[in-house]
């Protein structure tokens, strides 16, 4: 351990660890996580990573500094973009999205990484709690290379064993073909993290697998917080913690307001 850090510094460097040089990241609105990672990334081993944030299509490598909105996303990010306009998002390109990254959240996310950000309540005339809609993610979902599922808490209300909406299809049912039976090109979710955890998906059943723990986190805590039976290797790590010089990164070039620290 290299030094004290928060959980969701842990979540940004796991998920910056995992993006490639050369790839375009995605990221929605309101998703500190996600934003941190990907810049972190980009400074860090992704000089020729594309950052696109709601259009904005950047690369900024090569500033001292490639610091998050005080305050969340908002349109000032555009002063740092070599081009601004809705083409990031234009679906008759989605043939070319195999290199592409996305991140999601959800008001519910079930066993089989299907996502729910609609609402929760069996009645859609008058949901318990409304969701902010799916806006964009059923097809960034759907065409993608890959992409991460990021939740800001762990508990049953979360991850349920079924969602009561799907607004972007992960497994659905689970088996290893259940995209490719259906003709969905991308290749699903590949990570959910929390902040208690890391989890993948089986190969052979698509189910979500328990993969590490943070610092502190028992299986058991994980276990029971879940809304459904976790698949359990016989041996679960502990999350590998920042190195010094991720942390520093982060904290001097990335997140300089201390979102991530609060």
């Amino acid at each position: 351990m290299s030094q004290e850090y928060t959980i969701p510094e842990l979540m940004a460097v796991f998920l910056a660890r995992q993006l490639k040089d050369g790839e375009t990241l995605r990221v929605g609105v309101a998703s500190p996580v996600p934003e941190a990672a990907v810049r972190l990334a980009h400074v860090m081993h992704g000089p020729n990573m594309e950052l696109v944030f709601l259009g904005a299509r950047m690369n900024v490598a090569h500033l001292e500094t490639v610091p998050m909105p005080a305050y969340g996303w908002d349109r000032r990010v555009v002063r740092w973009a070599e081009s601004y306009s809705d083409t990031g998002h234009r679906f008759d390109r989605v043939k070319d999205w195999a290199n592409h990254v996305f991140f999601i959240g959800g008001v519910q996310v079930d066993a089989f990484g299907n996502t729910n950000l609609i609402g929760v309540g069996k009645n859609h005339r008058g949901l318990a709690f409304r969701g902010p809609g799916s806006v964009g993610t059923p097809t960034l979902s759907t065409h993608v290379g890959r992409y991460y599922i990021v939740l800001n808490n762990h508990n049953p209300r979360v991850l349920v064993e079924k969602c009561d909406y799907i607004s972007a299809y992960g497994w659905g049912e689970g088996g290893e073909d259940a995209r490719r039976k259906l003709g969905i090109p991308g290749g699903g979710p590949h990570y959910c993290v929390t902040p208690f955890c890391v989890m993948d998906f089986a190969e052979d059943t698509r189910r979500m697998r328990l993969r590490s723990v943070h610092p502190g986190v028992s299986v058991d805590l994980v276990a029971r917080e879940t809304g459904f039976a976790l698949q359990m290797p016989k041996s679960i790590p502990v999350t590998e913690p920042p190195t010094a010089a991720e942390l520093s990164i982060l904290r001097e070039r990335v997140d300089r307001e201390g979102r991530l620290r609060r």
